[in-house]
């Protein structure tokens, strides 16, 4: 059995870790001992030697150690089973006969970093994004067939993070059908398909779940137009809840063809509204309509921090041509998924954007990810999507 190696920190190093952040960067590191392989467990140490935690170790990745514990544990199944043991706990009352498809693992949210676990109806799609959680690949599968039960297994370890960690990206079906088919899933009470093989990240943005129930308030006979609409979780929200006409814009013509049908799947195939194949920006710049409530929920902006600024202007830009087109007592709906992105400077690129477009407007709710989606409270790095709902007036 391969032994823990040791990471020392450098002299004053260690504050983050006595606040509890689960991350240990390269630059606070001293010296590795004892390093066998990247993704080892690690026990991480102060500069005069005092222990700090327990974790696993990668030299090659920015992230250098990441915790498991702030106590000496024995890492192994059992300590893994507990652990999404926990997890799948939490979720039980998520899961009902209108909601069958969750985060049931998230990451350092769920103290278990570089694990992604997600349900998709009866199966599940899991994302191992790190060499600590590489190491642990076979008993994480195994663990997570015996505690769910799943149909399917589909392993989507394809994001730029496993790059970043020295890892070949990975694609495949560890159980069920080959090919895999589209899935079909519930969320309160609607019906999505889902692709898990090529869609985005694991096939549906099921952290939006609480912004698109709470968007479906404020669109009766109402016209909606949905920005980055991708499948269309927002349209067909929408669409259910009494909106008069819906627009959806994106530039995938598979994400659009997979709206189209998941509108159909819900009886709404005759609810007034198009597709439109077009980048957000000129449509916004060429499109002469108003609506009364538009979504927009773009990709990162910001995948970088030395890309904050130019981010700040896109979502600025991207915000004040929205609040142009909204008509008087209408709804934004706005997002940001960019961790880079505080929520206090997203606001603050809101407000500007809000002031700029010559427009008034009211903050009647504030989003965040949906409860499946907990942050650890220490690691505000985990607090990726924000979200404004602005009740805009006149000038």
């Amino acid at each position: 059995m391969v032994k823990s190696a040791r990471v020392v920190l450098k002299h004053g190093r260690e504050k983050s870790l006595r606040n509890r952040n689960p991350w240990v960067f390269s630059s606070a590191v001293e010296r590795i001992e004892g390093l066998e392989q990247n993704g080892q467990m690690c026990e991480i140490f102060s500069s005069e030697g005092n222990f700090l935690a327990m974790g696993y170790v990668n030299p090659d990745s920015k992230i250098v150690a990441r915790v498991l514990s702030w106590e000496r544990i024995s890492p192994d199944s059992e300590f893994l089973e507990k652990r999404i043991r926990s997890a799948l706990s939490f979720r039980e009352h998520i899961l009902n006969e209108r909601t069958n498809s969750c985060r049931l693992v998230n990451s350092e949210g769920d103290f278990l970093p570089g694990l992604i676990v997600d349900r998709y109806g009866d199966g599940i799609v899991i994302q191992i994004l790190t060499a600590g959680m590489e190491l642990w690949r076979q008993e994480l599968i195994d663990i997570l067939e015996r505690l769910v039960v799943p149909s399917f297994v589909i392993e989507r370890s394809d994001t730029s993070s496993r790059r970043e960690e020295g890892l070949d990206e990975r694609i495949t079906v560890i159980k069920g059908a080959q090919p895999m088919p589209i899935v079909e899933i519930m969320e309160n009470g609607l019906r999505y398909r889902v692709d898990i093989l090529r869609g985005q990240k694991t096939g549906f943005y099921l952290d939006q779940r609480s912004s698109r129930n709470l968007l479906r308030q404020y669109v009766n006979g109402r016209r909606v137009l949905n920005l980055f609409s991708y499948t269309g979780g927002f349209s067909v929200a929408a669409a259910s809840s009494g909106a008069s006409y819906v627009t959806s814009v994106d530039t995938s013509n598979p994400a659009l063809e997979l709206l189209k049908e998941n509108m159909s799947l819900n009886g709404l195939e005759n609810i007034p509204g198009e597709t439109v194949k077009a980048d957000v920006f000129r449509y916004l710049n060429t499109e002469d309509s108003f609506w009364d409530v538009i979504v927009v929920d773009p990709p990162a902006f910001a995948s970088k921090k030395a890309q904050v600024d130019q981010a700040a202007r896109g979502y600025k830009d991207l915000n004040m041509r929205a609040l142009r087109k909204i008509n008087a007592d209408g709804i934004l709906a706005t997002f940001s998924c960019s961790h880079h992105i505080s929520t206090t400077l997203f606001r603050q690129i809101v407000y500007a954007a809000v002031v700029d477009s010559g427009r008034k407007a009211q903050v009647i709710a504030e989003t965040a990810h949906s409860e499946d989606h907990p942050i650890d409270v220490c690691h505000h790095e985990g607090e990726y999507l924000k979200g404004l709902f602005l009740r805009v007036t006149g000038t």
